[in-house]
């Protein structure tokens, strides 16, 4: 059933409008929160954000202008966002982990005339700013900075900690001449960071990204009473449009946090905040899962023996779920989970446990949803069902496994990218459907299933689908191992591996004695990781398909490169012989 809030949703026709009618319907309700005690509930935020969009609009920015914002997450962050697309221009988040030259070529690219950044990244300017940006603001109090000859003046007093921005709205007025937006308009231009290497610019317009936010509510109805807690980088299309636009469609409130979510910083955090929502990347629970959950339920004979059996395995996992849900603060109802492909083990664990988790499916060029499920509905290994208003189709499936490239078609779909016919060219197929790249079927209930990115899939010997990222989630369920990549090499199927520190600091106590002589302890260490490789190999064989078998294995020294949402940048890798 919908609430007053979403029944005037058809008549937002930008986002904009989006925090005007929240404002109105709750006005005193908290909105955007951070752990240094900045606040603001839905009237301050609008009007924070007409106040960014007046000073905009006196520095002549409008429609057909693009401002950048570099910034971490906070409330300032959001009523950045809201200012500049009230004004009608678009808006070009840069992820804030960008460096100097990729933030530098982001900016020539977009062409953007000004920019928002926050104290703790102005040294990313060091080298210059584009002759087109003409404008610059310090995200922590809206302070506009000095620019001279191309670069941003740093000052002493640069300050490091949001000062809350004070609006009135007898001075702002109604607003003339803002929220005048179209819903064609192009709202934002977000460039990627993806496993291939090259960052393009995804174009989004208001209903997009509006379109996207609505039919969320087919997944999973967001009320009032909901708390976000925000993790995850607000220029990423999934955080954007699932964690901030949703809640405040929703008159719902987003905790932002200030450094990296280790467990150690999250647990007093999450005591104290006790969210009812989050979005993150696998790898955070799965880390959590690996360290903390398995040991506990392996750490006897008895207990590795009952977690052999269905019945006692699930008593088992319940149990171990609710200290989960208590670490989380207790009161998650819903623990979403996207970006990169899930652990089998962990997700089992997570359904026999009945610990709310949910799966969402997408690129930033769907803005980002695609399909997914709530935690009432969760099916093992799926994406979940279609959202509403979305067509999917898969594109030349295989007669015997119905396997084919995911094509989509809605409201949802980017405009292209910017500055770029030609590569816009090649996503879309000839009816206008946009090619995700992604492999998968359709169960009979129309249930989604993905099994690899076709870039990465390889051709089997036979002519048989190989897909990499299923040999790597057998890989990264056993102990002894942090993350693994597999990869063609010469007609072989080849993994690299990357061990736990742990792991690696035990084989060296082992052999400390051998120490003195460098070279000897090197020896033996690479003798010692071999064996470990070569037993690890015999067990991953064991569990995959027979032509999913690998042929060689080998140790990464240090962790993989990965993208914001924990995804390795394949590309550093693929085209680097074994060593």
């Amino acid at each position: 059933m919908k609430t007053r809030i979403n029944q005037t949703w058809d008549d937002l026709r930008n986002l904009p409008l989006v925090l005007k009618n929240s404002a109105s319907f709750f006005p005193s309700l908290p909105a955007v929160t951070s752990v240094d005690g900045t606040n603001y509930n839905f009237k301050e935020l609008e009007l924070s954000a007409r106040h960014i969009a007046v000073m905009l609009k006196s520095a002549g920015i409008g429609k057909g202008d693009n401002v950048a914002i570099l910034s971490e997450n906070s409330p300032h962050w959001v009523i950045a966002y809201f200012g500049i697309l009230a004004t009608g221009a678009t808006t070009v988040p840069i992820l804030p982990d960008f460096q100097g030259p990729e933030v530098l070529s982001i900016l020539e690219h977009s062409e953007a005339k000004s920019l928002f950044v926050s104290g703790k990244l102005l040294s990313r300017l060091t080298e210059g700013l584009p002759t087109a940006v003409e404008l610059v603001f310090n995200t922590d109090d809206f302070r506009v900075l000095d620019v001279i000859k191309g670069k941003v003046a740093l000052t002493a007093d640069t300050p490091g900690k949001l000062i809350k921005l004070e609006a009135d709205s007898k001075t702002l007025g109604k607003g003339e001449g803002l929220f005048q937006a179209e819903e064609d308009d192009l709202a934002s231009i977000i460039y990627t960071s993806g496993t291939t290497g090259r960052s393009k610019g995804v174009m989004l317009s208001h209903n997009n990204i509006l379109s996207n936010a609505k039919q969320s509510w087919t997944i999973h109805p967001v009320v009032e009473t909901d708390l976000f807690l925000s993790m995850l980088p607000l220029a990423h299309s999934y955080e954007c449009t699932i964690g901030m636009v949703v809640p405040l469609l929703n008159g719902a409130e987003v905790h932002y946090i200030d450094r990296a979510p280790t467990a150690s910083y999250l647990k007093p955090l999450l005591q104290k905040v006790q969210p009812t929502t989050m979005l993150t990347v696998p790898l955070i629970i799965e880390k959590i899962y690996r360290a903390s959950v398995r040991p506990a339920l392996t750490k006897s004979p008895a207990m590795r023996m009952m977690m052999k059996f269905g019945i006692t395995r699930k008593l088992l996992s319940k149990a171990a779920a609710g200290k989960l849900l208590k670490f989380f603060g207790g009161r998650i109802r819903f623990f979403g989970v996207g970006g990169a492909p899930f652990a089998p083990d962990v997700e089992k664990f997570l359904i026999e446990g009945k610990f709310p988790y949910a799966i969402g499916y997408g690129l930033t060029e769907t803005s980002p949803m695609i399909s997914g499920f709530g935690p009432a509905d969760a099916v093992y290994r799926s994406v979940g069902t279609v959202m509403d208003g979305i067509t999917v189709r898969i594109e030349n499936p295989d007669p015997v496994t119905k396997e084919g490239e995911i094509v989509v078609s809605g409201p949802n779909i980017m405009q292209g990218y910017y500055k770029d016919a030609e590569k816009t060219l090649e996503v879309f197929t000839v009816d206008g459907f946009f090619r995700t790249g992604d492999l998968g079927y359709r169960d009979k209930n129309g249930i989604l299933f993905i099994r690899g990115r076709s870039k990465n899939m390889i051709l089997g010997p036979n002519g048989e689908n190989i897909y990499p990222e299923e040999i790597e989630a057998v890989i990264n369920s056993r102990e002894i191992v942090s993350e693994s990549l597999v990869m063609e090499y010469k007609g072989k199927l080849v993994a690299r591996v990357h061990l736990k520190l742990e792991v690696m600091e035990t084989l060296e106590e082992r052999i400390k004695h051998l120490k003195e002589n460098a070279a000897e302890f090197q020896q033996q260490m690479q003798i010692k990781a071999d064996e470990m490789l070569t037993e690890l190999m015999t067990q991953v064989n064991q569990h995959v398909a027979r032509n999913s078998k690998l042929q060689d294995i080998i140790l990464q020294v240090t962790p993989f490169e990965k993208t914001p949402t924990q995804k390795i940048k394949r590309f550093l890798y693929n085209q680097i012989a074994p060593a």
